[in-house]
C-alpha cells in the first residue's frame, strides 16, 4: 500500500484535475454526435467500454509523462531545494524502477487504444511522444510550456476521437484552448525556479524573460484562452448553462493572476491548484449538464 502511495505522489495523481474534465467533455460531445442525442448513453454497452477505455488511457499517458519526467529530472531535483524532496532523489524510489514504470504505462496506453479504435491506436505513439517528449525541451527551448500544453490537449479531441473515429472543429477548439490555459498555469508555476533554471542553463519563460515579463505572457496566453471557450459555446450553439461555466472559467483565470506578483510568490500553488482545478472542473460540468440538458428538452 505504502509503495502505491509513493507512485500516486511521484505521478501528482490530484494535478489529473486538470485534463481530464475537458477529456470528459469531449467524450459527451462525442456522444451526443455519435448517437444524435445523449439520450441512449446508459443502454449503450459499446460507449461505455469506450468510456472506460478513455478514463485508463487518460490516467495511463499521464502516469508515463509525469514518471518519466521525475526520471529524466532527479539529478536537476536532487539539487532543487524545492524539489530534493521528490521521491527519486529522496531515495524513496528507485530510479529503474520508475523507468520501467514509465515503460509499463506507456505499453498498456497503447493496448488500451488498440480496443478503442484503430484511429486511436494508430495515432497513441504520437500522443506518447508528444507527452514524454515534453520532458525534454526545457533543455533547448522556453517553450516548454506549449508542449506541455499540447500534451494535456491531446485530451478532449482524443476522448472525441474514441467515440466517433472522426475529426471535428468543436473539440479542435477546447483542445486549443487547454493549450493556452495550461501553458499560462504552468508558467505561472514555473516562476519558483527562475533562478535555479537559469544557473542551470534550463530553459523556462520565467528564466528567459524574468518574472514580471513572464507573467505578461501567462496573462496573455490565458487572454487567448478565454476566448477560444467564448469562440467554442459560439461554434458549438451552446445555452445558458454552457455560458455560466465559461464565467467562472474566466473568473478564475483572473483570479489567479491577481494573488501572484512578482515579488510574492507565496500563493503560486493557491493558483496553480485550486483556481486551476476549480476551472477545469466547474467549466466541465456545466458544459456537460448544457449538452445533457439540451439532449432532454
Amino acid at each position: 500500500m505504502t509503495t502505491v502511495k509513493n507512485y500516486l505522489s511521484l505521478i501528482k495523481f490530484s494535478h489529473t484535475i486538470f485534463a481530464m474534465p475537458f477529456a470528459l467533455i469531449g467524450f459527451v460531445l462525442g456522444v451526443v454526435a455519435y448517437n444524435g442525442s445523449f439520450s441512449d448513453f446508459s443502454f449503450d454497452r459499446q460507449i461505455i467500454t469506450k468510456f472506460i477505455l478513455v478514463l485508463a488511457c487518460m490516467v495511463l499517458a499521464r502516469s508515463a509523462a509525469m514518471a518519466f519526467n521525475r526520471y529524466l529530472d532527479r539529478q536537476f531535483d536532487a539539487q532543487n531545494p524545492r524539489t530534493a524532496i521528490r521521491e527519486i532523489p529522496a531515495g524513496i524510489l528507485k530510479a529503474d524502477n520508475v523507468l520501467w514504470f514509465t515503460i509499463g504505462c506507456s505499453a498498456l496506453f497503447i493496448i488500451c487504444s488498440f480496443f478503442i479504435n484503430r484511429l486511436c491506436f494508430f495515432l497513441s505513439p504520437i500522443a506518447l511522444f508528444v507527452v514524454l517528449g515534453y520532458s525534454f525541451t526545457k533543455r533547448f527551448t522556453p517553450l516548454c510550456h506549449l508542449i506541455l500544453g499540447l500534451g494535456l490537449s491531446l485530451a478532449p479531441i482524443g476522448a472525441y476521437l474514441a467515440v466517433t473515429g472522426e475529426f471535428n472543429l468543436l473539440p479542435v477548439l477546447f483542445s486549443l484552448t487547454v493549450i493556452c490555459w495550461v501553458s499560462g498555469f504552468d508558467i505561472i508555476y514555473a516562476l519558483q525556479d527562475e533562478e535555479f533554471d537559469r544557473s542551470q542553463q534550463l530553459y523556462s519563460i520565467p528564466s528567459v524573460m524574468g518574472k514580471q515579463k513572464a507573467l505578461r505572457v501567462s496573462e496573455f496566453l490565458h487572454l487567448i484562452s478565454a476566448l477560444l471557450v467564448i469562440a467554442a459555446g459560439w461554434y458549438g450553439d451552446f445555452h445558458w448553462l454552457y455560458w455560466i461555466g465559461v464565467a467562472v472559467f474566466c473568473i478564475m483565470l483572473i483570479y489567479q493572476h491577481s494573488i501572484v506578483k512578482p515579488t510574492d510568490l507565496r500563493r503560486v500553488n493557491l493558483a496553480f491548484m485550486t483556481a486551476n482545478g476549480v476551472a477545469s472542473v466547474v467549466f466541465a460540468i456545466f458544459v456537460i449538464a448544457d449538452l445533457v440538458f439540451t439532449a432532454y428538452r
